[in-house]
């Protein structure tokens, strides 16, 4: 069994740990270069690319004086605990000029209001409902067994087509809770009607990635981020930063994946709830697929 150090050892480490990064990338590249820099969020909804753009965001220290303080995601604790909104304020208030952070923040305050100040650059990352959802149920059948789902598919449902369905419409039993999907997307999708917050498709950051590593670039610009290398080579940085094999939740990223698993019913299921938001996130036309 690996070697693991309590929590109140570990916490006052990471600290130390951040601090040192931060001299030592401010010593590199300028401490008021680095002052003059946004704290960098990346934010999804979960099984939706935020361990994408936090390797996409890591590339950001090859190129300037940006430190990922190494914590976990800001509203989650380091035993994976939620936090409440404070709690999550804190972690975000926290942050210094040039940090990178990601998490799983809702469209909602007092999130919109911190997040669009001209000290943070946020991206949001969106991705397919119907892909998002079978990940999702891979996830809590086969990584993490201790999912607060995981009993309730393995145990109450007999197979795939019947996980999709509980997913999409939602669960409220004593022993299984679980938002359905149209109302997951409801409480992200005011981001994309946020000014000042930059919203990527996790679909283009895999299949157009230079366009939309592009994209992110220039939303840096706006926010105050002069480079000092070529756009060229921070590209190319950003990009040999995506190692998806590294992340503890990696499966399988292949946009269109949902096609191998919904069946004909869980098709009719989900435009029953949510065909509508595939219409508004432009994955589909109408409710012909």
């Amino acid at each position: 069994m690996p070697f693991s150090l309590p929590l109140p050892i570990k916490v006052p480490l990471k600290y130390l740990r951040w601090q040192v990064r931060r001299w030592r990338a401010g010593l590199r590249w300028g401490f008021a270069y680095q002052a003059s820099l946004p704290a960098v969020i990346g934010n999804a909804m979960p099984k939706s690319g935020s361990h994408l753009i936090i390797q996409v965001l890591q590339g950001l220290t090859q190129i300037g004086p940006f430190v990922n303080p190494g914590f976990p995601p800001l509203n989650r604790a380091e035993d994976n605990r939620k936090l409440d909104d404070a709690e999550t304020l804190r972690n975000l208030q926290r942050l210094r000029a040039g940090d990178i952070a990601y998490g799983y923040l809702q469209a909602r305050e007092p999130f919109i209001s911190l997040l669009t100040q001209p000290n943070y650059a946020t991206i949001f990352v969106y991705r397919d409902p119907r892909d998002m959802l079978v990940s999702h149920v891979f996830y809590a059948t086969q990584i993490h067994r201790g999912h607060g789902m995981h009993e309730y598919y393995t145990k109450r449902l007999r197979d795939m087509e019947q996980r999709l369905n509980a997913a999409i419409y939602g669960v409220d039993e004593p022993d299984a809770q679980l938002a359905g999907v149209r109302q997951k997307y409801l409480d992200y999708l005011g981001w994309l009607e946020t000014p000042g917050v930059l919203c990527l498709r996790f679909e283009d950051l895999i299949l157009n990635r230079q366009q939309a590593l592009g994209r992110l670039l220039d939303y840096l610009g706006e926010r105050g981020v002069e480079l000092r290398v070529s756009r060229e080579q921070a590209c190319q940085a950003l990009e040999a930063a995506i190692v998806p094999k590294k992340s503890g939740t990696y499966r399988k990223a292949q946009p269109g994946n949902w096609r191998e698993y919904f069946s004909e019913a869980n098709k009719e299921a989900f435009k029953s709830v949510a065909g509508d938001i595939l219409v508004r996130l432009g994955y589909e036309k109408d409710h012909h697929w």
